[in-house]
């Protein structure tokens, strides 16, 4: 049985997140994104891995090396189904700022 993990489970760990944001820019192989942690370069294996399971970092063997990249389609999948959210919060936030100015505006 292939289980597939969940994608807000591997992004809920901060050291998962950094290595996302470290390979928003460039590809790296493992050794790159290890150096770049105090932890065991096991550990950042590790992550590595749940975040290919995941599908938000592909692998491409150049010669003796792996890199990873990001997989834009899935980190757009991921933003795509946040939107809503992220409007929602915006509306209230928005609404929030115009109480909060009609507030000041009668001191």
């Amino acid at each position: 049985m292939n289980l597939r993990r969940d994608v807000f489970q591997a992004i809920a760990d901060p050291t998962r997140r950094t290595i996302l944001l470290l390979l928003a820019s460039q590809s790296m192989t493992a050794g790159v994104i290890a150096s770049n942690f105090d932890s065991a370069r096991p550990t950042v294996s590790k992550h590595l891995q749940i975040l290919t399971e995941c599908e938000l970092l592909k692998q491409e063997q150049h010669g003796r090396e792996m890199y990873y990249h990001l997989n834009a389609d899935k980190m757009k999948e991921i933003a795509d189904f946040l939107e809503p959210f992220r409007q929602f919060w915006d509306q209230k936030f928005n609404k929030l700022e115009q109480v909060m100015k009609a507030y000041n505006a009668k001191k």
